[in-house]
């Protein structure tokens, strides 16, 4: 399948071309950039080979109008489908959809949240649908990889008729953090569900996202692509008793007060330019304003990476993408300068001669940082063109059915927590068998004590393992008063203590979760359901009045699996189900990326 891909941004048109055949490979791509006194810089390779001109281009419109004839002339022409980026989904778009016009006026009532970028991005879509009117064109949005936030990063402590009315946090290049903290987890050779990466895009428009083990926790964006850090035209974060005080000092009334925060300033209302590279060159000769410019971009950047490590837990990674974080050496470095006490370390031979060519993912961190530092070419547009190929290919049937099992709170123990809890060389009494072959509960019990409570008769399941595991509700971790993360099961690092309460004694031990949704298969099982080890599957649970459907779940395949889903008792009741149930599984929705993928 040959896609086009059409990224609009605030400032910018960049288009690509990909052969989707199994992989997705480029093959031209383009830029139309600096709009400036009725012309614009073009960049176009293909087949490793480069050309760049000055254009008279007074606009995106302008720009698309060209792309038929660039794509002729590289005979490109035969295409099977476009994709576009959307910049704002709300909560009503979780995955990319083909266009029609049901879908395209529901985008059009997202404009509001976000003026800058919707209405470019729609500009885009009709000027696509009446060049290519019969080839299927699909919206990929930059908010629904942000949309697993979790409520207490999304929810503004507003009154509740305004969280009502659509007021909460979505985040945005949400298709850029996940390309580039997949190909950071690829380069440094372990699992993305292993790592807490701070993903650093920064260009025209800013942004830092928490990706904490593979799932977006938080982004410096909001309910618009105004919050958070400084860009090129727009403030980010501002006390939002700015608007009252400017009202009252200058008159100014709440359309030009939001009209200037996007398009004046920023950098350009710090320095007179959105360009970064105009201001160091600027900074550089001595203009004040730039320097102070720089230095505003660079601790705000700064502060978001050492919030989200707080967040996260910890840092494994942070990753710089986008024009500016891909080529500004200096602001990389200003932005990690004082970040030592967390374990960076540049080094700042690496950092100056990175080499981002062949989609290179070059790491620049000093010998010993405790923490990666990776640089890498963003590919919004290769995950634009795999998911509108997607799309248009339309979803996998239902594969099948699995059985849904309720786990309610229990912990495993290790051999040193269980001579402690029951006395030395006590052995468990095995008391109920599982369906996973060789589990088991145990008639024991013991009591999970926390600051704020205690829960007793707490289920023990067998046999023993390397390190203890507490796993708990969501309700239960406000009964103990302990914030617990979610993880997979046996991903203990960096996890809340909690005390065990046994007969003979007590053990304080981390190890307690909020265990992420799996299914455990086998082999057999897997390959008639079409499932993948590792990879997510979207599951429905649950009859159509209460009914949910649970993305992200896990699939773990083993040797003697039974093959069952699990899911605490707050999903069970989220969905309104009881002990046990079936779940529908549905195949490619939240697909994740897998190393060798790019």
């Amino acid at each position: 399948m040959l896609v086009l891909v059409f990224n609009v941004g605030s400032s910018s048109l960049k288009f690509g071309v990909f052969r989707i055949d199994g992989e997705a490979r480029e093959v031209l791509k383009g830029s139309y950039e600096r709009f400036r006194d009725g012309g614009c810089e073009v960049r176009i390779r293909h087949a490793g080979t480069e050309e760049r001109r000055t254009a008279e281009c007074d606009g995106v419109a302008a720009s698309i109008a060209e792309v038929p004839a660039t794509l002729d002339r590289f005979g490109l022409g035969s295409l099977e489908a476009v994709g576009h980026r959307v910049a704002h989904g709300g909560s009503l778009f979780a995955a990319p959809v083909i266009l029609d016009e049901a879908t395209i006026a529901r985008i059009e009532t997202l404009t509001p949240l976000a003026p800058l970028h919707n209405p470019a991005n729609l500009e885009a879509i009709a000027l696509s649908r009446r060049l290519w009117p019969e080839i299927p064109q699909v919206a990929v949005f930059d908010t629904s990889f942000h949309l697993s936030n979790p409520p207490f990063a999304t929810t503004y402590a507003v009154p509740k008729a305004w969280r009502e009315a659509g007021l909460r946090r979505y985040g945005f290049h949400g298709t850029s953090h996940k390309y580039v903290a997949a190909r950071a987890a690829e380069e440094i050779g372990m699992g993305l569900a292993d790592l807490r990466i701070a993903s650093v895009h920064l260009g025209n428009g800013a942004s830092i996202c928490a990706v904490n083990r593979g799932v977006s926790m938080d982004s410096s964006m909001g309910m618009t692509p105004l919050e958070g850090l400084v860009m090129g035209t727009r403030s980010g974060d501002v006390d939002p008793g700015a608007f009252g005080h400017l009202s009252r000092q200058l008159g100014l009334s709440i359309a030009e007060i939001e009209d200037a925060l996007y398009s004046r300033s920023g950098l350009k209302g710090l320095a007179g330019s959105a360009d970064m590279r105009d201001l160091e060159d600027a900074a550089a000769r001595g203009d004040a304003d730039a320097q102070l410019a720089i230095e505003v971009y660079a601790y705000r950047a700064r502060k978001y990476i050492g919030a989200y490590a707080a967040a996260m837990g910890g840092l494994d990674a942070i990753v710089f993408t986008g024009g500016i974080g891909e080529n500004s050496p200096a602001m990389r470095r200003r932005i990690l300068d004082g970040l030592e006490f967390m374990g960076v370390r540049l080094d700042h031979e690496r950092n100056q001669a990175a080499d981002l060519s062949g989609q290179a993912a070059p790491q620049i961190q000093a010998y010993g940082s405790r923490v990666r530092v990776l640089v890498t070419e963003t590919a919004e547009q290769l995950m634009i063109a795999r998911e509108t190929a997607m799309a248009v290919a339309g979803p996998k049937p239902s594969t099948g059915r699995v059985p849904v099992a309720v786990s309610g709170r229990h912990v495993h123990l290790s051999g040193a927590a269980a001579d402690t809890l029951f006395g030395p060389g006590y052995v468990l009494t095995p008391q109920t068998p599982l369906r996973q072959p060789g589990h088991w509960a145990a008639r024991e019990r013991v009591a999970v004590e926390g600051p704020k409570g205690r829960l007793d008769h707490v289920a023990i399941l067998g046999p023993l393992r390397p390190r203890t595991q507490v796993e708990i509700s969501r309700t239960d971790s406000f009964a103990l008063g302990i914030d617990v993360p979610v993880r997979d099961s046996g991903k203990l690092d960096g996890t809340p203590s909690v005390t065990l309460v046994g007969p003979a004694g007590t053990v304080k031990t981390e190890g307690l979760i909020l265990a992420a949704r799996h299914i455990h298969t086998n082999p057999a099982d897997a390959a008639r359901l079409g499932l993948e080890d590792g990879e997510h599957v979207d599951v429905h649970v649950g009859d159509d009045s209460r009914g949910l459907t649970f993305a992200r779940t896990l699939v773990r395949i083993g040797a003697d699996s039974f093959t069952e889903m699990h899911i605490d008792t707050d999903e069970a009741n989220a969905a309104g189900i009881g002990a046990t149930t079936d779940g529908e599984i549905v195949v490619g929705a939240t697909a994740t990326i897998r190393p060798g993928h790019r």
